[in-house]
């Protein structure tokens, strides 16, 4: 079993190689879901110095252990389930819960609710169905503020909503007029 700074460290590193720079490493991704096959990731990871005992039960274990559940393994491939900066990964639509979350900061919030919410220099906007996860993903960037987005309104407005797995939600953007700021005892999130 790793220890949580080992973990930590693995999972930044595999987040880099899998999100942000896959070709850097030699590693080719998959152009329809972004994945590639485990094996492949455990040589690339194995070539640094710093990971050549690795073993695919740790990878497995990172994936399993990750509290933002940034990775997903199904049969021997492997992916980041959001967060890429280079090719667009698509992902299934769907119908998300009435409302969805996003965690932000005060310095972030007021702008937000004026413009809406932009992927910034991501592919997708980010958003949970539950306030922890928001809360989890909000919360490094300062103050947090977490926003409720009434997804019933925002999909009777065209506005598509993509399954990324384990409770994250994606969208292309979402306008203003679908955010606010999430007061206690509202929505229908699941980590209430």
């Amino acid at each position: 079993m790793l220890s949580n700074n080992v973990q930590t460290r693995l999972s930044k590193f595999m987040s880099k190689i899998l999100r942000h720079s896959p070709e850097k490493f030699g590693l080719h991704l998959d152009s329809d879901d972004g994945s590639c096959a485990v094996a492949d990731l455990l040589d690339v990871l194995r070539a640094q110095p710093e990971w050549s005992e690795l073993s695919l039960n740790d990878i497995e274990e990172v994936v399993e252990r990750c509290e933002k559940q940034r990775f997903e393994i199904v049969g021997d491939r492997i992916k980041a389930r959001y967060g890429h900066s280079h090719d667009k990964v698509s992902y299934p639509t769907g119908v998300p819960p009435m409302v969805l979350y996003h965690g932000t900061n005060v310095e972030a919030a007021p702008k937000i609710l004026k413009q809406g919410l932009r992927p910034m220099h991501r592919q997708y906007v980010h958003l949970s169905e539950g306030l922890d996860f928001a809360a989890l993903a909000g919360k490094r960037r300062g103050e947090l503020v977490i926003l409720s987005i009434d997804t019933v309104k925002a999909l009777r407005a065209g506005i598509e909503f993509y399954y990324a797995g384990n409770e994250v939600w994606l969208a292309d953007a979402v306008p203003a007029e679908f955010c606010s700021v999430y007061e206690r005892g509202e929505g229908s999130g699941r980590n209430e």
